[in-house]
Protein backbone atom coordinates (compact mmCIF):
# COMPACT_ATOMS: atom_id res chain seq x y z
CA UNK A 1 0.00 0.00 0.00
CA UNK A 2 1.27 3.54 -1.02
CA UNK A 3 1.25 6.14 1.48
CA UNK A 4 -0.77 9.35 1.10
CA UNK A 5 -0.95 12.40 2.64
CA UNK A 6 -3.49 13.73 5.07
CA UNK A 7 -5.39 16.86 4.80
CA UNK A 8 -6.89 18.07 8.22
CA UNK A 9 -8.37 20.99 10.30
CA UNK A 10 -7.46 21.00 14.02
CA UNK A 11 -9.28 22.15 17.04
CA UNK A 12 -8.35 25.96 16.46
CA UNK A 13 -9.36 26.24 12.69
CA UNK A 14 -6.34 25.85 11.33
CA UNK A 15 -5.54 23.48 8.53
CA UNK A 16 -2.44 20.83 8.69
CA UNK A 17 -1.52 17.83 6.54
CA UNK A 18 0.70 15.05 7.44
CA UNK A 19 2.03 12.18 5.75
CA UNK A 20 1.64 8.25 6.75
CA UNK A 21 3.53 5.82 5.16
CA UNK A 22 1.99 2.68 3.56
CA UNK A 23 1.81 0.58 6.94
CA UNK A 24 0.09 3.82 8.32
CA UNK A 25 2.30 5.39 10.81
CA UNK A 26 3.29 9.25 10.30
CA UNK A 27 5.83 9.77 9.42
CA UNK A 28 6.14 13.50 8.67
CA UNK A 29 3.61 16.43 9.93
CA UNK A 30 2.92 20.00 8.81
CA UNK A 31 2.29 23.58 10.43
CA UNK A 32 -1.01 25.19 10.79
CA UNK A 33 -1.98 27.07 7.95
CA UNK A 34 -4.34 29.67 8.15
CA UNK A 35 -6.46 28.47 4.31
CA UNK A 36 -6.97 24.64 3.15
CA UNK A 37 -4.81 26.95 0.30
CA UNK A 38 -2.03 27.10 2.02
CA UNK A 39 -1.51 23.79 3.48
CA UNK A 40 -1.73 22.41 -0.24
CA UNK A 41 1.07 24.57 -1.28
CA UNK A 42 2.76 23.17 2.14
CA UNK A 43 2.20 19.52 0.45
CA UNK A 44 3.40 20.78 -2.78
CA UNK A 45 6.20 21.59 -1.33
CA UNK A 46 7.48 18.63 0.54
CA UNK A 47 6.70 16.97 -2.84
CA UNK A 48 9.30 19.18 -4.70
CA UNK A 49 11.67 18.87 -2.25
CA UNK A 50 11.35 14.98 -0.94
CA UNK A 51 14.47 14.29 -3.24
CA UNK A 52 16.75 16.59 -1.39
CA UNK A 53 20.37 15.90 -0.52
CA UNK A 54 20.81 14.58 3.72
CA UNK A 55 23.38 17.68 5.28
CA UNK A 56 24.14 17.01 8.47
CA UNK A 57 24.45 19.40 11.51
CA UNK A 58 25.68 19.62 14.96
CA UNK A 59 23.37 21.00 17.67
Amino acid sequence: MAGKYELYQDKAGDWRFRLKAGNGEVIATGQGYASKSGAMNGIDSVRRNADSEIVEVES
